[in-house]
């Protein structure tokens, strides 16, 4: 990877432009920076309104891990498109429909789980988010990181086949193996859109799913370089450089 704010990254973001290309974004760490309590977190005015902007010139999508119903009022503007749970939760895809109650049914397992190990969870600092089409679980909170984890993994280690774990910044991820992910989504935007190429932000390990399959013709940025073997193109050091590429996302937009 290579910073985005070189002569290479200058002229990636350029040349993707005239292409009118889909503007695709995570949220947590990337439009919203990482806060100790999920629930605090939401986009600031100054990139909300950046966000505004392009979404009058091309289509705009937040692709999340968090519910749709979620993410929503935490954005602060009206993007085109809303995709949550990684990927799995897409109104706009009536494929999905048949399949959408099935995953949702494989989580039960791990549902009937949590409540038998409720109080041991509890100890631990560990919280379980169920998002119906995925589940979160959460121990940024705990005070033995340790500890939590190692709950976590004990819980898990009977899951059943067919359910897929994932990782993310001090949180454990359960979806069903057959749900659609990140990479898959942004895909079937494209085809929605009628767009040949997009760009893509992202910070985490479900984000790697777009920046594998995006041909060399994408912007893919992740924020962050402390991940060596990202597939992403390019990075920006931190959340807080992110107003800066929206900027000139706007001002090199056809």
């Amino acid at each position: 990877m290579r910073h985005l704010f070189s002569p290479l990254g200058h002229q990636s973001l350029s040349t993707v432009m005239q292409l009118k290309p889909l503007l695709a974004f995570d949220f947590d760490g990337t439009l919203a920076p990482i806060v100790p309590r999920p629930d605090d977190a939401k986009v600031s005015i100054s990139i909300a309104n950046k966000l505004a902007q392009l979404a009058e010139r091309l289509p705009v999508a937040i692709v999340t891990g968090r519910s749709i119903a979620d993410v929503q009022p935490r954005l602060g503007f009206e993007p085109a498109y809303i995709i949550g749970n990684h990927g799995a939760e897409d109104p706009f895809d009536a494929a999905l429909d048949t399949d959408r109650l099935a995953h949702i049914e494989q989580l039960n397992w791990l549902r009937h789980k949590v409540s038998l190990e409720a109080d041991r969870l509890l100890a631990a600092g560990v919280s379980v988010e169920d998002k119906l089409h995925s589940i979160a679980i959460h121990y940024r909170l705990a005070k033995d990181r340790e500890l939590a984890r190692a709950t976590i993994e004990s819980i898990l280690q009977d899951m059943p086949l067919g359910l897929h774990i994932f990782g993310g910044k001090c949180v454990v991820n359960v979806v069903s193996e057959a749900a659609s992910d990140k990479g898959k989504a942004v895909q079937h935007l494209l085809q929605r859109t009628g767009r040949s190429a997009a760009v893509f932000m992202g910070d985490d390990l479900n984000d790697e799913a777009v920046f594998t399959i995006a041909p060399a013709h994408w912007l893919t940025v992740r924020i962050g370089r402390e991940n060596p073997a990202s597939k992403a193109q390019f990075f920006l050091d931190s959340h807080a450089e992110v107003a800066t590429m929206l900027q000139q996302l706007l001002d090199a937009a056809p």
